[in-house]
């Protein structure tokens, strides 16, 4: 498994003098960006065992701490379904689908339970729009959710392995929801899935920064770039 490195030490804890204390910081900087973009997502049908040991699965679990959440709410939680409890998964796949289209075909029925039993691990991202101070929007709750998700994706591709994000119309289905025993509250946003690359495709281009960026001026309104 091929890890990125990662110092061990923060960077003010140089002990060279200021010189080599902005070396130290150059080099986190140059090491967290190598991470950023490296990460891509790879699709469940392309992972494959073996999946994080249980060590690695707590630090990915545990990456999820460190996202914002205002209030100190945590109104995300996170259900991880072991291969023991993929076939109920995939029971749940196939009446949505059932549910949704009745003249569903047995192939395309048995192509929605394969689903659940694609990577190594599969979690699924819950997200509760009441716990706590109700003055906290949805929006916000959504948004630590998405940084907690994020920090687990980075924290695996920092150990070697693949992941992604899915999601789909049986995410809503009332059978799904029986299955994790979500509250009336609660929301499955996506489920994330993390195992060893088979195959994947080439990196896509990511957008420059310019083009989604402007910039307030107190003359002229909003200008382009930054």
């Amino acid at each position: 498994m091929s890890v990125i490195p990662w110092p061990l030490k923060p960077a003010h804890a140089a002990s060279h003098g200021h010189a080599s204390g902005m070396a130290a910081v150059d080099d986190t900087a140059g090491m967290a960006a190598a991470l950023i973009q490296s990460r891509q997502t790879i699709l469940p049908k392309r992972l494959g065992g073996p999946g994080p040991h249980v060590a690695e699965l707590a630090a990915i679990l545990q990456a999820a701490a460190h996202a914002p959440d205002h209030g100190q709410l945590q109104p995300w939680r996170f259900v991880l379904v072991p291969d023991t409890a993929r076939t109920l998964l995939a029971d749940v796949f196939a009446q949505a689908l059932m549910e949704r289209d009745p003249d569903a075909t047995p192939e395309q029925t048995e192509q929605a339970r394969e689903k659940a039993y694609r990577s190594p691990v599969l979690l699924l991202a819950v997200v509760d729009a009441a716990c706590g101070d109700a003055e906290v929007d949805l929006s916000e709750r959504l948004v630590s959710a998405g940084c907690a998700i994020q920090n687990m994706l980075l924290m695996a591709t920092a150990q070697g392995y693949g992941s992604a994000l899915t999601s789909g119309k049986a995410l809503k289905a009332a059978s799904l929801r029986a299955l994790f025993r979500l509250g009336p509250d609660e929301q499955a946003v996506c489920f994330v899935s993390i195992g060893t690359v088979v195959s994947r495709k080439p990196a896509r281009l990511r957008p420059a920064a310019s083009s989604y960026v402007s910039t307030l001026d107190e003359h002229r309104g909003i200008l382009p770039g930054f």
